[in-house]
């Protein structure tokens, strides 16, 4: 092949792959418009009057427990602390004319004789419930920004059992009553980091466990959907909770960074609509993005990026330490002094 015929065969595959983009973007952007035009799905009608969150107390799941309370869903709302399951299902109560039920559940006792107990009262309190909607957000992202070795193992299998082993049982124990009335969604919380890019380095653990949650989402989506059960993994880029460092909010991506509430608003609408998605009209962007750079880029890029918040920790942790320090020494001197 000569030289012009060569760059012509070039400058022709490089048409080619810039239209095979530009229409995969175009068809993500048509869909997302599609969607958002289209009246909102009656979740009640659809699924069932109840849905049961984990990890509602906080951030995404606290937004999506409202959001959901507001389009008329009833709530049974699992989370590890009582007092702020208490005030979460008292912040509901008082703004919407929905019922509630909470059930305390240390997600990461999975598969202990605790867990066991607590599996069982969750059991309980939905039994008989028309639980039409699951959404299983509960997730430990700590430890972060840390090589495999520097943590202890314990912390990696708490991870393991919230974000994967938890998310099973949870579901597993769902599925049966969804199954007997012939309808219902599962939405399993993944993450863009196991979806949209090809490695999140320094935060192997938790983009591991969320591979595993889109996987199970997609397995599951096929199995069930002949018996009316839509299974959904939804895949967020950032979203401004306090699992998010301040030095990503405060770049240049933080205009793409929704907050939970207007994550949460998206996340509703989305239910029901394919196996896979990323609700938001920014973070569908930045998917498109991450699209166009080759695996070696986003590697370097992200081990680059990790590195340096890696080390702001480090610096934020010392500083920590540094004043506890001098406060003990201040009230030692103080003690001496009397």
């Amino acid at each position: 092949m000569t030289g012009p015929a060569l760059a012509a065969w070039f400058f022709h595959l490089l048409v080619f792959v810039g239209g095979v983009s530009a229409a995969a973007f175009s068809f993500r952007v048509l869909a997302y418009l599609a969607l958002c035009l289209r009246r909102p799905r009656d979740l009640r009608r659809r699924y069932g009057a109840w849905a049961v969150v984990t990890g509602p107390t906080s951030g995404i799941g606290r937004s999506v427990a409202l959001e959901l309370a507001r389009r008329g869903l009833n709530l049974a709302l699992l989370d590890l602390d009582a007092a702020n399951l208490q005030e979460t299902s008292d912040a509901i109560t008082s703004r919407h004319t929905v019922e509630t039920r909470t059930v305390v559940f240390d997600l990461s006792l999975v598969g202990t004789p605790q867990g066991d107990e607590s599996m069982r009262r969750l059991r309980a309190a939905i039994e008989g419930l028309d639980v039409g909607v699951l959404v299983n957000n509960a997730g430990v992202a700590k430890p972060a920004v840390a090589y495999l070795h520097e943590a202890e193992v314990e912390a990696w299998v708490r991870m393991i059992r919230v974000n994967l082993w938890a998310l099973t049982e949870v579901t597993a124990a769902v599925l049966p009553g969804m199954v007997e009335r012939g309808r219902g969604a599962v939405v399993n919380m993944g993450s863009a980091s196991s979806e949209a890019i090809p490695s999140f380095p320094l935060n192997t653990i938790y983009a591991a466990t969320k591979r595993y949650i889109s996987k199970f989402s997609r397995r599951l989506y096929v199995e069930y959907r002949s018996k009316g059960i839509d299974v959904q993994c939804q895949a967020p880029f950032f979203v401004a909770t306090r699992l998010v460092p301040s030095a990503v909010l405060d770049n240049w991506l933080s205009p793409l960074v929704p907050t939970p509430d207007t994550y949460a608003r998206a996340a509703a609408r989305w239910i029901g609509h394919g196996p896979l998605c990323t609700p938001t009209a920014g973070h569908q962007l930045l998917w498109c993005l991450a699209g166009v750079l080759p695996d070696a880029a986003h590697d370097w890029l992200r081990m680059r990026e990790h590195l340096r918040l890696r080390a702001l920790s480090q610096r934020v942790r010392a500083a920590r330490a540094s004043a506890a320090d001098r406060g003990e020494k201040t009230t030692r001197a103080k003690k001496m002094s009397f």
